[in-house]
């Protein structure tokens, strides 16, 4: 069946507790499926490199309700076990609604809930607390608590016979611990990749879950619906029987075209369908790295540049010649480029880092990103101009999250061989309407985060813009 693993508010120990049970899950032999909601990466990557496993991403409102309800049929059946980390607090949706929210997704799914407490500060007052998160939606189905930052048996004890009047049973009181607080930085949780000794952290986490989680009674609600997976999202979202690569042969002499995708840790903000859509709809992938210097890989026809970090690496990415000439070539050569928030500043003539310090980057775009006021939210996206994924006039939905501001200037310079313009007109709840991106028909530059689920026309869009791209380059040799 699975469970959501949720809270009254962020910061609770939702991730915490999801990552002690994938740990504790791995230790003893089982396999796991885990999911987030919401638009995260970085819980993600925790649960997915953890478990082992790419961890999928479950938001209606980026992908709708019928992708949400095939993916999780379809992966969640494919484990022993299945667990869905929520996000935020339980009823927190769009605006003031509970649309996209963590109980949205519970009743979607007709999950149940593994309710996650910060005791550290509370007494009795706990029970008001879940009492009223209890009956603000009674048609939810709930499994447990799980008592977080408990200070003392004494103090446990109190929490115990808090909540007893309630019948909803403890599955859990994780001590308080300053070890393993998980480490952050200004969007959230780190990468695996840059935590110290994650492999020894990961055991730490999973010996934490054995000693102070219910583990025997959470496992009749973990233990996934084994069987039958159903059709793959990829073909209910397309309706298809079968892939549409299945049914082009191409000759030898011109395979698949070849899309070069951005990964390291610079540019590490990437859903696993990403990869996945490009070679469904008859694409080749293949990770490159900028941080590294590397060149792109041989026969490239198409960039993804998608979002990270490289406000951190701003002086290596400056030194890395190879890669950022190599971004010039191609889009000289007119392969197009699609870029989504870090990979938007990889292409701009300066970044300056939040130590003010000016670092020059690919100059693809005119002007600079300076750290600016937190952008943060969902995005309903009118599309002003043609970009290689999308049409003038087709609305979108994507996520915002960024304190970039764009300082543009009136020199395109030689390397800007099309006209740009604007991409976006965004708006949103408590937003005023505002544009922004730039393209032209073989660039996408944009702050928004698009979960191509959502909108599988954009990944077939790119990857047919790519074997165009390939024509065009193998008639020129």
């Amino acid at each position: 069946m699975g469970l959501i693993i949720t809270a009254p508010q962020s910061g609770s120990g939702k991730t915490l507790v999801s990552l002690c049970l994938a740990a504790a899950l791995g230790q003893r032999g089982l396999s796991l499926q885990s999911f987030k909601v919401g638009p995260d990466y970085l819980d993600a990557q925790l649960l997915g490199a953890i478990s082992n496993n790419p961890c999928r991403n479950l938001d209606p409102i980026l992908c709708g309700e019928s992708w949400l309800q095939a993916a999780f049929h379809y992966w969640g059946r494919s484990q022993d076990t299945c667990l869905v980390e929520g996000v935020m607090g339980l009823y927190d949706g769009l605006g003031p609604s509970q649309q996209g929210s963590t109980a949205h997704v519970a009743r979607l799914l007709q999950l149940p809930l593994l309710f996650v407490v910060d005791a550290s500060r509370q007494g009795p007052s706990i029970r008001a607390l879940v009492n009223g998160f209890l009956h603000q939606a009674p048609e939810l189905h709930w499994c447990g608590v799980v008592l977080n930052g408990v200070g003392s048996p004494r103090h446990q004890q109190l929490l115990t016979d808090a909540l007893e009047p309630l019948g909803l049973p403890i599955l859990g009181s994780l001590p308080r611990c300053e070890s393993m607080v998980l480490p952050s930085r200004h969007l959230g949780l780190l990468p695996p990749g840059e935590i110290h000794h994650f492999r020894a952290r990961c055991h730490q986490l999973g010996a934490l879950g054995e000693r102070h989680l219910d583990l025997e009674r959470l496992l009749s609600w973990l233990q996934a619906s084994r069987g039958t997976p159903g059709a793959h999202p990829f073909l209910t979202s397309t309706n298809r029987t079968t892939p549409p690569a299945q049914h082009h042969c191409p000759s030898a002499a011109l395979p698949g075209p070849l899309l070069a995708i951005a990964q390291d840790r610079a540019f590490c903000f990437l859903y696993p369908e990403h990869g996945e859509w490009l070679e469904y709809f008859g694409g080749r992938t293949q990770c490159w790295s900028p941080l590294a210097d590397e060149p792109l890989p041989e026969g490239t026809t198409a960039l993804v540049l998608p979002g990270g970090y490289p406000e951190l690496h701003g002086e290596t990415i400056s030194q890395a010649n190879r890669s950022l000439q190599a971004l010039r070539q191609a889009h000289g050569y007119g392969l197009p480029i699609y870029a989504e928030c870090g990979g938007m500043l990889l292409l701009l003539r300066t970044l300056r880092a939040p130590d003010k310090r000016p670092w020059p980057m690919a100059g693809l775009l005119p002007g600079s990103a300076q750290p600016g006021a937190l952008q943060l939210g969902y995005r309903r996206a009118l599309a002003r101009r043609a970009s290689p994924v999308v049409c003038p006039g087709e609305q979108m939905t994507g996520h915002e999250f960024h304190r970039w501001e764009l300082e543009p200037d009136a020199d395109h310079g030689p390397q800007h061989t099309k006209p740009l313009a604007t991409l976006w007109q965004l708006s949103g709840w408590g937003l005023a309407p505002r544009e922004e991106g730039l393209a032209h028909s073989r660039l996408h530059a944009s702050w928004l985060h698009l979960h191509w689920s959502g909108a599988p026309q954009l990944p077939q869009r790119l990857v047919a813009a790519a074997r165009a791209a390939q024509k065009r380059l193998k008639t020129m040799a």
